[in-house]
């Protein structure tokens, strides 16, 4: 029996794209990459067999699935994928990545890409500064960051700093 890689997996569900959304993915993220693609040996309520194909890949090191399965539900902002970047031009990869590859900018930090699933990319600096004990700083930065569509680190530390 093989071992399982993690407890819990994220797994998205495409009408017919899992492959291409997870080489999308894996080529935007380090460590990452496509571990297998099957296609279901047996018929299915979304397809004959050979129709459903099942991917498995690994993003920064977390294993996900995702399926390409005809018709599903729209994917919607109510689950999303927090991406926690280091620096500016961390935040600047993710943004610029997932937004040329037909992804479009939402607010706050969020985006969705072009098979719909919402990302958001987020500075840790942020989060750091959000969770300050001086809660009027954390206001300011809090006020900031509602004022973005891409976060920008200097702006938020200037506001936090009460510049």
């Amino acid at each position: 029996m093989a071992k399982v890689d993690a407890k819990i997996t994220p797994f998205f569900w495409y009408t017919s794209e899992a492959e291409e959304a997870a080489k999308l993915y894996v080529s935007l993220f380090p460590d990452s990459k496509v571990t297998s693609v099957t296609s279901m040996a047996a018929d299915s309520p979304s397809g004959p067999a050979g129709a459903v194909k099942i991917v498995e890949f690994t993003l920064a090191g977390q294993h996900f699935q995702a399926m390409s399965a005809g018709h599903k539900e729209p994917f919607n902002h109510a689950i999303s994928m927090v991406v926690n970047c280091e620096d500016q031009a961390e935040v600047d990869h993710y943004w610029t990545g997932f937004l040329n590859n037909g992804g479009k900018a939402v607010a706050c930090g969020w985006l969705t890409d072009k098979f719909g699933i919402s990302w958001q990319i987020v500075p840790v600096a942020l989060t750091e500064m959000m969770k300050d004990k001086d809660r009027a700083k954390a206001k300011r930065v809090a006020e900031a960051m509602m004022s973005m569509v891409k976060f920008d680190i200097a702006g938020l530390k200037k506001a936090f700093d009460g510049n």
